[in-house]
């Protein structure tokens, strides 16, 4: 049996995935920004000594990471369920 998505029967396909790209570039440069400003914060707050600006700001660093990990794994993960799909 050979079913996979007919992505040539929906119509604005090529401008879905263009949208999707954009999007996908957007997170990735608000999360590269915010971990920049996370860190900075982060090492000014620590050296005068403010512990809980610190804490917010590594939680911050932590959260730009996981949203672009997120949004790079994203990408792969649509790619294998469609290279899964071909294969069924």
């Amino acid at each position: 049996m050979d079913v996979f998505p007919d992505f040539g029967g929906v119509g604005g396909t090529g401008q879905l995935r263009a949208i999707v790209g954009a999007l996908l570039m957007f997170v990735l440069i608000v999360a590269v920004l915010m971990l920049i400003v996370s860190a900075i914060v982060w090492a000014i707050a620590s050296a005068h000594g403010n512990y809980q600006a610190a804490g917010k700001a590594r939680a911050g660093l932590w959260v730009s990471v996981g949203a672009a990990a997120l949004a790079g794994a994203g990408v792969a993960w649509v790619n294998f369920l469609l290279d899964i799909g071909t294969r069924l």
